[in-house]
């Protein structure tokens, strides 16, 4: 049983490995004999195993990702089509349209022009709310991960944290005022829920080599506007559609491209829903 076990974290500390790769170069010619490469498995078993781990194959993953990537930026950024396609890993705005086609039935043009349509999910933009915001440049963080996939709302954060603070404990790392994170990859407007991919993270200091499900990757620095929301989690979507509806074009802002992220500055153990306070890291361009 150990041995089985063992065996399985190492296959997804290899499968960590090729998804931030894609995630990292979806602008460039993605090749599968490399991917497999990085992943130090055959080319044949490659494939299996990858498909077994990210629930469909590599190649629909990736052509996935860009396209729901291509999206978020068509909605929250003025960036040229042309130029998003580009950013995502086409080679002509035709082929990005056609793609868009085939995941949402409109073309990229569409999807901007027309605000109210939505791909899966309703905007819920309320004027009313309220949050606090600021603009900081942030340096570079190191964290320990662990990959969720599926829903926001049913994820086991805590139990992920739980394991990070173990593994920290057990190779004696630093955690001075530690940091507790999650990186959002998709949107749930246009990413199906079984597909959203969160990253739960927690800073510290030192080196230590990836292990099984716990990964090792840098955040990356940057401006960002930050968003402050008291609330409870629950209602998190209604402020990301307030965020990158209102707040951000209101403000002029065009979203960089890497992923924001969340902290948290309470523990819902033992803090009241409507106590619990997130801030909302939005990267944006210089």
């Amino acid at each position: 049983m150990q041995q089985k076990q063992s065996t399985i974290e190492e296959y997804r500390k290899r499968i960590n490995i090729i998804v931030e790769y894609v995630n990292n170069h979806l602008d460039e010619n993605i090749d599968l004999e490399k991917l497999a490469g990085l992943s130090h498995f055959s080319t044949f078993h490659f494939h299996r195993i990858a498909k077994a781990f990210l629930g469909e194959p590599i190649g629909m993953f990736i052509m996935r990702t860009r396209v729901e990537t291509a999206a978020r930026f068509i909605r929250y950024s003025n960036v040229p089509i042309r130029e998003i396609a580009y950013m995502v890993g086409y080679d002509a705005p035709s082929s990005l349209s056609k793609a868009f086609r085939q995941f949402y039935g409109v073309s990229p043009n569409y999807y901007r022009k027309n605000k109210n349509f939505v791909i899966m999910k309703s905007v819920n933009v309320r004027p009313e709310l309220v949050l606090d915001q600021k603009e900081v440049n942030l340096k570079d963080k190191q964290v320990l991960y662990i990959r969720l996939t599926g829903d926001y709302l049913k994820n086991a954060y805590c139990e992920a944290w739980e394991k990070l603070w173990k593994f920290t404990a057990d190779k004696k790392l630093i955690i001075r005022n530690p940091e507790f994170l999650c990186i959002y990859h998709d949107d749930p407007k246009v990413t199906k829920s079984e597909n959203l991919r969160t990253d739960v993270c927690l800073t510290f200091e030192g080196n230590v080599d990836p292990q099984g499900e716990i990964g090792l990757k840098n955040i990356e620095g940057g401006r960002y506007v930050v968003f402050l929301y008291k609330g409870p989690y629950e209602h998190l979507s209604a402020v990301y559609d307030t965020i990158y509806g209102k707040c951000l074009p209101e403000n002029g802002y065009s979203i960089a491209s890497k992923p924001g992220f969340e902290k948290y500055l309470n523990n819902p153990s033992d803090t009241l829903p409507e106590d619990l306070e997130t801030e909302i890291y939005v990267p944006v361009e210089k």
